[in-house]
């Protein structure tokens, strides 16, 4: 169905070079990527251009765009959201949803990564041993930063920074005019490695959710949209709220499948009963 035809990937923060080596190993697609596709105008992290759609609709959008433009019909996009664990509020993490279109069949496939592995944080600096500290906290020179006046300013942004005598020299720049700065990581692909990973991994699991087709119609895109929970206590036999299995769907023809939990325990640890130990 996709072999050696033009997928074209919306980005101009290069992703594009961990989302083609995959798709054109494992679908034997034809990757390229539009760099004059300002994929910036559905948003920005930072602020200087409000994102107004969800994002799995603007990672949709970032595709449609991309294919009108490129007259092609196959295409992927991806969109990053940080912020803190519902579970553990103080921890921070990373988003990636990637979304590919097949306009010429009417599919779309979509998937979603999730991984505490971020840097993602900023914070307020007086003075050059401060914002040092951060930047070696957070993996700089490998991973950009960017100084603004405040948190919420959009006026006076210095975006990219991956050297220390260019850091200090904004840095210096910025506190003529003031008495603290906001420092914060680039969270933009090319500029943080750690993101990029968590983008190859997600591209690794599309590219496997694309190639795993429907039982009954062969339809691609046959995958998890639910989890049955109740896996039994080892101890007492109760239902736990652990994963019992997974809900496979086509979206084509509606065929579901169960299927057990792939670690293929059959009880759970009583510590996670909430009988055993509530």
């Amino acid at each position: 169905m996709f072999a050696n035809r033009q997928l074209v990937i919306a980005t101009k923060h290069n992703k594009e070079s961990v989302i083609a080596p995959v798709l054109e190993r494992e679908l034997g697609v034809q990757c390229f990527s539009d760099r004059l596709f300002d994929t910036d105008t559905l948003g920005t992290f930072t602020g200087e251009t409000e994102r107004v759609l969800d994002p799995l609709a603007a990672a949709r959008e970032k595709c449609k765009r991309a294919m009108d433009l490129n007259h092609c019909d196959l295409a992927v996009a991806s969109e990053g959201s940080f912020g803190p664990h519902p579970a553990m509020p103080f921890v921070p993490v990373d988003e990636e949803i990637l979304v590919f279109i097949d306009k010429r069949n009417q599919l779309e496939i979509v998937v979603k990564a999730i991984s505490l592995e971020t840097n993602f944080n900023g914070r307020r600096v007086g003075s050059e041993r401060e914002l040092m500290e951060f930047a070696e906290a957070v993996g700089f020179p490998d991973h950009g930063l960017i100084l603004r006046r405040s948190k919420a300013d959009t006026q006076e942004m210095h975006k990219g920074i991956t050297e220390h005598q260019e850091l200090r020299r904004l840095f210096h720049l910025l506190m003529d005019k003031q008495a603290e700065v906001f420092v914060e990581t680039d969270m933009r692909a090319m500029y943080n490695p750690m993101r990029m990973k968590v983008i190859a991994q997600a591209a690794t699991e599309l590219a496997a959710k694309i190639k795993s087709c429907c039982p009954q119609c062969s339809l691609p895109g046959f995958g998890v949209v639910d989890v049955t929970r109740g896996l039994p206590c080892s101890l007492c036999g109760f239902p736990t709220r652990a994963v019992r299995s997974h809900i496979y769907e086509c979206k084509g023809c509606s065929f579901r499948k169960e299927v057990m939990y792939p670690d293929q325990r059959t009880t759970e640890d009583p510590m996670y009963c909430d009988h055993c130990n509530p």
